[in-house]
């Protein structure tokens, strides 16, 4: 059977620049790293791949901003602690800490304006 296996590609304009970014947004240094691809493999299975937009083949029409990889966060308090951290290391934050109707949330961007969100999961038991 055909199914997806937990793996997403990200085209970047330089692997190693966006490597060493998100090495030191997901506190790991990816698996494989070459001047076109860099890998990382996250708790859970999830993969995350970076691959020079200017070497796939077929040429990726897609530039940032056209999908979310979304981080999961215990608490309210956990995502504005991930604002502040984020924001000190300089990423873009395309929308300040905010509490929607799935519960609160912020989208920070990567160096290649691939949207980033933070978010707690109000599950209907808080007031």
């Amino acid at each position: 059977m055909n199914a997806p296996n937990f793996f997403v590609i990200l085209y970047v304009d330089s692997p190693e620049r966006s490597g060493a970014f998100y090495a030191a947004l997901l506190g790991r240094q990816p698996v494989e790293a070459s001047p076109t691809f860099v890998l990382f493999v996250l708790d859970g299975g999830f993969k995350l791949g970076l691959w020079s937009r200017h070497t796939v083949q077929p040429a990726a029409a897609a530039a940032g901003g056209g999908a979310e990889i979304v981080f999961a966060q215990d608490t309210p308090a956990a995502v504005d602690a991930a604002h502040r951290d984020w924001a000190g290391r300089g990423l873009n934050i395309l929308q300040a800490p905010t509490d929607m109707d799935f519960g609160r949330t912020f989208v920070a961007l990567d160096p290649d304006n691939h949207r980033l969100r933070v978010y707690w999961l109000n599950d209907g038991d808080q007031a």
